[in-house]
C-alpha cells in the first residue's frame, strides 16, 4: 500500500506537470495574439487611409493647398469631434465619437467593444495590458487602470464590479460609430 506522501507527491507532480503544459500554451497563444492583434492594427490603418484617400474630398489634399489652414482647426470647428488634449476625456453623451479620444482610450473602448460583441465578461487592467501585449507589471497596468477610471467617471465605461470595467450601456449600443 502506497504511503499518503508517496500519493500527495505523485498528485503534485502530475499538477505540476499540467501547470508547466498550460504556462506553454499560454506563453504560445499568447505570442498568436500579439501577432494577430500587430495584423489587426495593419488592417485598421489601410482602412483609414483607404477612407481619406476615397474621402469626397479626396482626403482634404487639395484643400491643403488652397487653404492653408491646419486640419486640427476644422477638427475643432466640429462639437461631435471636439480635439482634446491627450489626458483630457469628454464626459460621453449620445453621439460623441470615440474619435475624440486618445489612441490609448480608443484602444480600451475597442477592446471592450470586442468582448461586448461576444457576450464577454468585463475587463481587468492586467487582463487588458496582457491583451495590447504589454508587461502586467504593477506601473502599466496602473497606467491602464488610471486611464479605465477616467472613462468611468466621464461615463464611457462601468464599473460594476471593482476593478472589472465594461463598456457603459449607452456607449456599448453606440458601436465606436458616430
Amino acid at each position: 500500500m502506497p504511503s499518503v506522501v508517496g500519493l500527495l507527491e505523485e498528485h503534485e507532480l502530475a499538477a505540476r506537470r499540467r501547470v508547466d503544459g498550460l504556462r506553454e500554451e499560454a506563453d504560445r497563444i499568447q505570442a498568436e495574439l500579439v501577432a494577430a492583434e500587430q495584423e489587426w492594427q495593419e488592417w485598421v490603418i489601410a482602412r483609414r487611409r483607404v477612407g481619406t484617400v476615397l474621402a469626397p474630398d479626396g482626403g482634404g489634399i487639395a484643400d491643403e493647398k488652397a487653404a492653408p489652414v491646419p486640419r486640427d482647426a476644422d477638427v475643432r470647428s466640429a462639437p461631435e469631434q471636439a480635439a482634446k488634449a491627450k489626458s483630457q476625456v469628454p464626459v460621453w453623451r449620445e453621439g460623441l465619437a470615440w474619435s475624440v479620444l486618445s489612441v490609448d482610450y480608443q484602444r480600451i473602448l475597442e477592446a471592450l467593444a470586442d468582448r461586448h460583441r461576444l457576450h464577454q465578461g468585463p475587463l481587468t487592467c492586467q487582463e487588458l495590458a496582457t491583451l495590447f501585449g504589454l508587461d502586467a507589471v504593477p506601473a502599466k497596468v496602473e497606467a491602464l487602470r488610471s486611464k479605465a477610471k477616467r472613462l468611468v467617471a466621464r461615463g464611457w465605461l462601468a464599473e460594476r464590479q471593482p476593478g472589472r470595467f465594461t463598456l457603459a450601456q449607452g456607449v456599448a449600443g453606440q458601436g465606436g460609430a458616430s
